[in-house]
């Protein structure tokens, strides 16, 4: 078996989720410049962050049809593409419904590249190592995320619009992907099913493991293949056989993103500066989020193959809940003191005026905090001070938020992370692959919109508190979904894995 092949095409593939990460990511670090210079309100910067998601729903639905028809190769270069093209152009905007409309644009590669990525890497991988190579998407994408808040703290300090820089450096990763996909080979079970070139796919299969290897596998996709009559349907995907495999993968993909792993990474500066955190401190600490996000995804990579991927999930969504948990406690056990010290830090002199009206006070909640700061000022005093100002008055176990966020983030990067991507690219019938990943892709980004579209909303409103409490009850939902639903893949062929899901 010839390993190295396999790792090398599964890397450059790979590097889509890169991309994915680190527009995902960027993000975070240019919310106060894009919310001042837009002039933007809780709503629109909420649309402005999740309207990436907004444009990968189209990827989602567009990209599984489309690379059954054309292939997967030609879609992942067009993915290439519309992220340089993104990043540029939100760099240059310079109004918020171009902002938007560049961000769409990139969202659209993103919602290509997240599905079809790992479509390819696990029709080139051989099954011992399936688990582990497909994983490489995922461990680039929390490279992406790692480098993009490494590139805004070196970044933030640029004098004039730093938030251009941020958003424009993206366009050099998306280039030396466009050049680097021209080296990968088609997928050697579309070149089967869809053109019928079985010379093709041998002379690729025998690159990856061998004649023996290329035989054997040859022989099995063909098998399955000639047992279809014709190209999977909506009606063929939503049949009664499939309703395990519907459960599972629309389950994993609702619980990925319900628990607020988005929300943590496009706003985390704006969490750990709700904690009280400088700017300076927020970015750092946003720094060590990627940092354990990448580290994890490293562990999740070597136990996926070998632990098996439910115990990794019950792991995982079984910490993710302990963790929810005790950022929760941290916010619910915090109070806002209205020291003079504290009231200058407020840099809008009405409002400054208006607070030194509670100098001396301490408030035990959010809600106490609100109802306090509403009486001696107007609502869109109010407004400004839910926006810009809490962070300077809060008192709280700032390590605790902290250390729940890292095994927050851990917890996600070991199970469902890695593991549910793992497991759409196998889980599908060949036959309707495409669709059902498209489908499935489709409703997970619809789940992240939400999720980031009422994140800023739910901070100003509900208070962290709840939020946080929220994305706990969720956390052990998912838990027990798991549990209850989830089957093992490990180990088995595609076409083994076929079998054994659709009898049951």
């Amino acid at each position: 078996m010839n390993k190295l092949f396999s790792i090398r095409i599964s890397l450059i593939v790979a590097l889509g989720g890169f991309l994915l990460g680190f527009d995902s990511a960027v993000i975070s670090g240019t919310i106060n410049g894009i919310t001042n210079y837009f002039q933007m309100t809780d709503l629109e910067l909420g649309f402005a962050v999740g309207c990436v998601i907004f444009g990968a729903m189209f990827g989602n639905i567009s990209a599984g049809p489309a690379s059954d028809r054309f292939g997967r190769k030609p879609i992942l270069i067009i993915t290439a593409l519309l992220f340089a093209v993104s990043a540029a152009w939100s760099a240059l905007a310079t109004s918020y419904v171009e902002f938007v409309v560049a961000r769409i644009i990139g969202g659209v590669g993103i919602g290509a590249a997240i599905l079809i990525a790992p479509i390819y890497i696990a029709e080139i991988a051989p099954p011992k190592l399936r688990g582990s190579l497909v994983s490489l998407n995922q461990l680039n994408i929390v490279i992406g995320i790692s480098v993009a808040y490494f590139s805004n703290y070196f970044l933030k300090d640029i004098e004039v619009d730093s938030w251009r820089w941020m958003l424009g450096i993206e366009v050099i990763p998306a280039i030396f992907y466009f050049v680097a996909l021209f080296t990968v080979p088609r997928s050697p079970r579309w070149l089967i099913n869809q053109l019928n070139k079985t010379l093709d796919a041998h002379q690729i299969l025998q690159k990856i493991g061998g004649k023996e290897y290329a035989d054997t596998t040859l022989e099995e996709i063909v098998r399955h293949k000639d047992l279809k009559v014709k190209k999977g349907s909506y009606a063929d995907f939503f049949s009664k056989k499939m309703s395990l495999i519907l459960i599972i993968a629309f389950g994993l993909a609702f619980f990925q993103q319900i628990t607020g792993i988005n929300a943590i990474f496009y706003y985390a500066p704006t969490i750990f500066e709700q904690a009280g955190g400088s700017t300076d401190s927020s970015f750092l600490q946003a720094i060590v989020v990627g940092l354990t996000n990448l580290m994890f995804t490293f562990v999740a990579i070597y136990l996926i193959d070998k632990l098996g991927r439910k115990p990794l999930l019950i792991i995982g969504t079984a910490s993710m809940t302990v963790a929810l948990f005790l950022a929760t406690l941290a916010f619910n056990n915090a109070n806002y003191q209205f020291s003079s010290e504290n009231i200058e830090k407020v840099t809008q002199l009405e409002i400054q005026q208006a607070l030194k009206q509670l100098e001396g006070a301490t408030f035990n909640s959010q809600s106490e905090l609100f109802e306090g700061v509403a009486s001696v000022t107007t609502s869109d005093q109010l407004q400004d001070f839910k926006r810009h100002y809490v962070k300077n008055f809060i008192n709280i176990n700032a390590v605790q938020v902290l250390m729940a966020i890292l095994l927050y983030v851990a917890a996600f990067a070991i199970s469902l992370g890695p593991v549910m991507w793992t497991m759409l690219s196998e889980i599908f019938p060949n036959n309707v692959k495409g669709l059902a990943i498209s489908v499935v892709g489709f409703f997970n980004s619809l789940v992240s919109f939400s999720v980031t579209q009422l994140f800023p909303w739910e901070l100003s409103n509900l208070g962290p508190t709840i939020t946080f409490a929220i994305y706990t009850v969720l956390a052990m939902l998912s838990l027990v979904f798991v549990m209850k639903y989830v089957v093992e893949t490990k180990g088995k062929s595609l076409e083994e894995l076929e079998d054994i899901l659709l009898s049951k």
